[in-house]
């Protein structure tokens, strides 16, 4: 077991393409995005009422209802995105559970989950992708990103209820990050919540591509969420931004041409790059592979005006889906540029 006492500031996440455009001295608009792992088509968003700008949201505007469909749940609040979720778990926990003060997450993983419960206190200690018996015994809290987010690593519905059911003996609770679940939800338990000691967190922005809404879902039992609500306050979602989720949320047929093409376009790129990397870890909207020279292929792509996630360890780099047949000719043309640096 290990523990992690470091405390930073603001991390780093993809994106900021602006920056690296100034950087590199090379238009934005010239530069192929592969830094966020987030669906490039978005979904197409209809007409917005003008109420949804001229008014203050509305909790009973069928939003709720919209994501209890869609989840299968009877239990869920409205987030500005899973990232206040994360950010306002640990102030939930003291709250609720002021005895619960340690907590155990993938020592490899989204880094504000980390970030989140060491700014408020808690000990935070890792295991590498699923934690063993003796690790959850000796924990408050167990926090699972399923899938995992740069690894692509998956834990099965049958260990997540087996952990769920020891930790609820010892009046521990379990939190599942599912914001990249909705193209596979085989591994989901999100339609068993509400469940005594368990929060769910599921995100709008990856699957949906709608990341610059900010909206997303916190799963759990409503005295949880009744005191969830009071920390991070009214009008969490904008009008605009609860309207376009109830479309998102209620349109199953895009939903499984989306499915259907995330499918399609993650099998591609992971044939593409496995070409160069060996072995690859995919994912529905990314790939990540490894690579000891991770810091030099990222700014070498980078000067070919690719731009891709190296991960905090640098030891590796996710890229998220090209689009259109331009970008995936312009990301295989590179690759293939750079062969001689990818195999040494």
């Amino acid at each position: 077991m290990t523990v992690d006492t470091n405390t930073t500031g603001l991390l780093n996440h993809g994106g900021k393409l602006n920056q690296v455009a100034e950087q590199y001295d090379i238009p934005a608009e010239q530069w192929l995005d592969l830094s966020t792992g987030v669906n490039p088509r978005c979904y197409p968003v209809k007409d917005i009422p003008v109420r949804a700008w001229n008014r203050l949201p509305e909790d009973d505007d069928g939003l709720v209802e919209a994501a209890c469909d869609y989840y299968q749940t009877t239990s869920l609040l409205p987030v500005a995105g899973t990232q206040a979720a994360i950010q306002a778990l640990p102030l939930l926990i003291k709250a609720h559970s002021p005895n619960l003060k340690t907590v155990a997450l993938p020592d490899v993983g989204y880094r504000e989950h980390a970030n989140a419960w060491r700014k408020n206190g808690f000990e935070v200690v890792s295991y590498h992708n699923e934690p063993s018996c003796e690790l959850i015994n000796s924990v408050d809290i167990l926090l699972v990103i399923n899938p995992n987010n740069p690894t692509t690593f998956r834990n099965s519905a049958d260990s997540l209820l087996k952990w769920h059911q020891a930790l609820q003996q010892q009046n521990g609770l379990l939190i599942i990050d599912e914001a990249f679940m909705d193209s596979d939800t085989e591994q989901s338990i999100s339609h068993l919540s509400p469940l005594d000691n368990l929060i769910v967190l599921r995100s709008v922005g990856k699957f949906f591509g709608l990341a610059g809404i900010r909206a997303g879902f916190v799963l759990a039992e409503p005295h949880l969420l009744n005191q969830l609500q009071t920390i991070i306050g009214p009008w969490t979602l904008s009008g605009p931004a609860r309207e376009i989720c109830k479309q998102a949320l209620s349109d199953n047929s895009w939903q499984e041409n989306n499915r259907q093409f995330l499918h399609y376009a993650s099998q591609r790129l992971s044939k593409l790059l496995s070409r160069y990397f060996g072995k690859v870890h995919t994912a529905a909207m990314f790939v990540t592979v490894k690579t000891n020279r991770a810091e030099v292929l990222h700014n070498a792509l980078c000067e070919k005006a690719i731009f891709t996630r190296l991960l905090d360890e640098k030891d590796g780099l996710r890229f998220g889906l090209p689009d259109r047949e331009t970008d995936w000719q312009q990301l295989s043309e590179a690759l293939y540029r750079l062969k001689l640096i990818l195999i040494q």
